[in-house]
């Protein structure tokens, strides 16, 4: 069942992250907005004395030139418009436009001030204006050099009060229109950020109540490659797996009842036949009593076992063995036993596996397979157990002949109650748990079963022990 949203709603989660990115934003547009402030008023003065100082040296050279053509400033101080037209020529030769703007200001004639060789203004302050001449900064005008004259002009700071005018104020009106558009941005993605996390999140908490309630069918829409699409995805698979394992846990405690049921139902039979007379009470009827009393014990054992396989209780007595013994010995010991159930047994067994196992666990492992491989193989048949040794530990080899599995159920042959044919009927072998069984105690070794198609035309059964490492056998048998 895909889940459905319900209408927007306020989310907590979203409000915060609003908040947070909304603040961090702003912040950042304020720490930004005062470093260029500070860095344009530095940069630009620096620009200005760089650029002044320029100027005022190509004034001076421009200067020298007309002095050394006229010989004397007489001529300027006739004609101040003369000044103002040299000043422009040396700033800005050729016919082009006047300048505009910062320019204009920065070449301004009334900030150059020239006194001729005597000290005597030509152009600009009186000589008794000595405030005004102390802040000037100059330069001597030389020619063959023979000082001619000097040069003042204004440093930067007395010029700051009109630049900041022109120039900073435009600089800091443009900053603040573009801090003002990445606050408006800030906040349209605060905004549009939070909602879309705050839907996905919202989806997710519901889905998690619903299953948490016991809705396993419960799904997340999965939906591009991000992080949260992934945790829709592992939140998938786990209401998956949850409402397999209550699928499975309901089919498990049928299937348990129903295995139960029968040898239950021949004890109550057998006894109220006892009580009404019909069958005697002998020998031969307590022997059957007693049967299906062992059944059931063995039915109660293994579903034990399997617990407390489940709950990692699995009581198995770790030590250093020779795997190729406790096989060996096993399969002779039902010799008689396969040769009754029609079967031919093949052997290739090498001297020593040595592995880290429990002895009992493993007999009951081998009879597992064993009681298996009788209850399912047609007769006359075959059994071919092979056991090697490789570098990533021991592997046998259990094959039998047919009949075989269809390969879309080799998988579920572990199954708990799981039989192929789907028939609880007991003469088409036990009670389903036994390779369940015998799985549980492989992972209890620490190593793998696996079931495939056999060649001799049955099934093949792969079981994977990981090696004893020699020293840990050196000290463990000294």
């Amino acid at each position: 069942m895909r889940l459905t949203l319900p209408r927007p709603a306020i989310s907590r989660l979203g409000i915060k992250l609003f908040a947070v990115i909304l603040v961090v934003n702003v912040a950042i547009s304020g720490l930004v907005f005062l470093a260029v402030s500070r860095s344009l008023d530095q940069g630009f003065l620096d620009y200005l004395d760089k650029t002044q100082t320029q100027r005022a040296e190509t004034l001076a050279a421009g200067l020298a030139e007309e002095w050394s053509r006229r010989g004397d400033w007489q001529w300027l101080r006739a004609s101040p418009r003369a000044w103002h037209r040299l000043v422009r020529h040396q700033l800005w030769p050729g016919a082009g436009p006047a300048p505009v703007g910062i320019e204009r200001q920065l070449g301004d004639p009334k900030d150059f001030v020239l006194h001729d060789a005597q000290g005597l203004p030509v152009i600009g302050l009186p000589p008794d204006d000595d405030e005004e001449a102390a802040t000037l900064r100059w330069l001597p005008i030389e020619h063959q050099g023979e000082r001619v004259g000097t040069l003042g002009y204004r440093p930067p700071e007395q010029l700051m009060a009109r630049m900041e005018r022109v120039f900073l104020s435009r600089q800091q009106r443009n900053l603040g229109i573009i801090i003002g558009a990445l606050g408006l941005a800030s906040l349209l993605l605060a905004g549009g950020l939070s909602w879309w996390l705050g839907r996905r999140t919202r989806g997710m908490a519901l889905a998690t109540r619903r299953l948490t309630e016991g809705d396993y069918g419960t799904r997340l829409p999965e939906h591009g490659r991000d992080e949260l699409s992934r945790l829709s995805r592992d939140f998938n698979v786990l209401a998956a797996t949850l409402e397999a394992s209550r699928e499975a846990r309901s089919r498990w405690v049928s299937d348990i009842a129903h295995e139960l049921r029968t040898p239950l139902a021949v004890l109550r039979g057998e006894i109220e036949a006892m009580q009404d007379g019909i069958r005697r009470l002998d020998h031969e009827s307590l022997h059957s009593l007693s049967q299906e009393v062992e059944q059931l014990e063995r039915l109660v054992a293994d579903l034990r076992l399997l617990s407390q396989s489940d709950a990692g209780a699995l009581e198995v007595q770790l030590a250093p063995l020779n795997l190729a013994d406790s096989l060996r010995q096993r399969l002779d010991e039902a010799s008689g036993w396969l040769d009754d159930s029609g079967l031919t047994l093949e052997c290739t067994i090498p001297e020593t596996a040595w592995v880290r196992g429990d002895a009992s666990r493993l007999r009951q492992l081998w009879s597992n397979l064993l009681d298996n491989t009788c209850a399912y193989t047609r007769p006359p048949g075959r059994l071919r157990v092979s056991l090697e040794s490789t570098p990533d530990g021991v592997r046998i080899l259990w094959d039998d002949s047919a009949p075989g599995v269809p390969a879309a159920q080799l998988s579920r042959l572990t199954e708990r109650l799981y039989r192929v044919e789907g028939s609880r009927s007991r003469a088409s072998g036990g009670s389903g748990l036994g390779l369940s069984i015998a799985t549980a105690l492989v992972k209890a070794h620490g190593g793998e079963m696996t079931a495939a198609a056999s060649p001799l035309g049955g099934l093949r059964w792969i079981l994977r022990f990981p090696p004893l490492d020699d020293i840990t056998l050196k000290e463990e048998t000294s």
